[in-house]
């Protein structure tokens, strides 16, 4: 029995979330969000906020302590499910269980679309394709690994090693593998990109370091674009030249790839001592190392055991502890509906180093990755998972593992600062600029 306001009802009905069951309906409520109180949501975010850079290096440990002790206090509270915290800029919804979190890194970009600064569709695809996404071994390996080796050299010329001359090293050889041999000996472009990372002056107060910091972003786009025009076949910027990125957007739209490509080189100098000094803490898996890198690892660039402490120093020291999404529909958490432009926060340092559910979860076991189901295991995720995973997460892992070979293969550490206990749970922070490895002749 129908008439027709009953056709009307029911597509009202729908509309507003309500069930119908001939002329009778129910409604379907959805269950109110967690929230974080007040003082929940500032001892949350406080802690996140502040940029390690702005914090004495005693109390970059205490605001990760905080932070982890206040995203346990959450879940415990609210038995798990996502969280609304109150954030400067509007609700943040925090993920604090490993269920939201598989369905986190399954959601597709059409759904939870990352962080604005981040590449597009077309962008991701070039990514993709010139840093071979996916591919142990790079097609460009062999002259890679032979720019590497060459720039390793002065890794190990004093019996000390530190983040200044790591940087030098790692900056040439980036320059070379992005845009070629040219770019090497180009100190003028590395400066330009050390002031564009935060190095360097202060370059006055905002609005004048603002006109500074476009007019030296505008020089070195500039001088990287005329370097990548030129680069050999091989590198970053000659295979995305011949992928067709110049072709279709012009030459400022290559060089724009490469300066992303070069700032994303920035990360390695900082693993790459974090992995040396949890080796020279653990003198058994350094030894292993160290044979893997004499002998070779199986193949060039493959390195298997160098690269599983790699990436177990990414889980411990991650480069990006938080990942967060934005809502580009309404969407339904755990039968709670958010609108759209809601900010999803994933915690992955937390969960990463979550000993409620990570074995030995603030301990160096580079073995954990020699599991098959590793790689996939949304509670470990240095390079992320599923659409939203790092491109360059294979090229990055052959270059650190490459260079902590170049300084294996002769050289033993013996003496860190700081001074690790390997039986104790290890810091929640390394800071690279206290990093002070002694290298010894084997």
């Amino acid at each position: 029995m129908t008439g027709p306001g009953a056709g009307a009802r029911s597509g009202a009905a729908r509309k507003a979330g309500v069930r119908t069951a001939g002329l009778r309906t129910a409604v379907a409520p959805y269950a109110p969000p967690a929230r974080a109180g007040r003082a929940e949501s500032v001892r949350v975010l406080a802690a996140r906020a502040l940029p390690a850079r702005a914090l004495p290096g005693f109390a970059r440990p205490r605001a990760v302590h905080t932070y982890a002790a206040a995203l346990r206090d959450l879940r415990e509270r609210h038995g798990g499910a996502p969280v609304l915290v109150r954030g400067p800029s509007g609700p943040v919804l925090v993920i604090l269980d490993p269920q939201d979190m598989r369905r986190f890194y399954a959601e597709p970009v059409s759904a939870l679309a990352p962080d604005p600064c981040e590449p597009g569709g077309e962008r991701r695809r070039l990514d993709a394709e010139v840093l071979a996404a996916g591919a142990p071994v790079h097609p460009s390996h062999e002259p890679f690994l032979a720019a590497l080796a060459e720039e390793a050299r002065p890794l190990t010329v004093t019996g000390t090693l530190r983040l200044a001359r790591a940087r030098r090293a790692v900056a040439r050889a980036g320059r070379r593998i992005v845009l070629g041999d040219a770019a090497a000996g180009d100190e003028e472009l590395a400066g330009w990109l050390r002031r564009l990372g935060g190095e360097g002056d202060a370059m006055g107060p905002r609005p004048t370091r603002a006109r500074a910091v476009r007019a030296v972003h505008e020089r070195a786009t500039a001088r990287i674009a005329r370097y990548a025009a030129h680069a050999e076949p091989h590198t970053l910027a000659g295979l995305a030249r011949r992928a067709g990125a110049g072709a279709a957007a012009g030459p400022d739209d290559l060089g724009g790839q490469a300066y992303r490509w070069l700032r994303a080189m920035d990360t390695v100098p900082a693993t790459l001592l974090r992995t040396l000094l949890l080796l020279g803490a653990h003198p058994g898996e350094q030894d292993a190392a160290g044979a893997e890198a004499r002998a070779g690892g199986g193949g060039p660039g493959e390195l298997p055991r160098l690269r599983a402490c790699v990436r177990e120093t990414l889980r411990l020291y991650p480069v990006v502890p938080d990942l967060i999404r934005v809502t580009r529909a309404a969407t339904e958490w755990r039968g709670v509906r958010y609108p759209a432009g809601t900010s999803v926060l994933l915690p992955a340092l937390f969960h990463q180093r979550d000993p409620e559910h990570v074995p030995a979860a603030h301990a160096f076991v580079p073995c954990r990755w020699s599991d098959r189901g590793a790689d996939r295991d949304i509670r470990m995720a240095p390079f992320g998972h599923g659409a939203g995973r790092c491109p360059g997460d294979q090229l990055g892992l052959l270059v650190t593992a490459a260079l902590c070979a170049e300084v294996l293969r002769g050289h033993r550490v013996t003496g860190t600062r700081p001074v690790l206990d390997p039986l104790g749970p290890l810091p929640p922070t390394l800071d690279p600029q206290g990093i002070r490895l002694t290298l010894t002749r084997r």
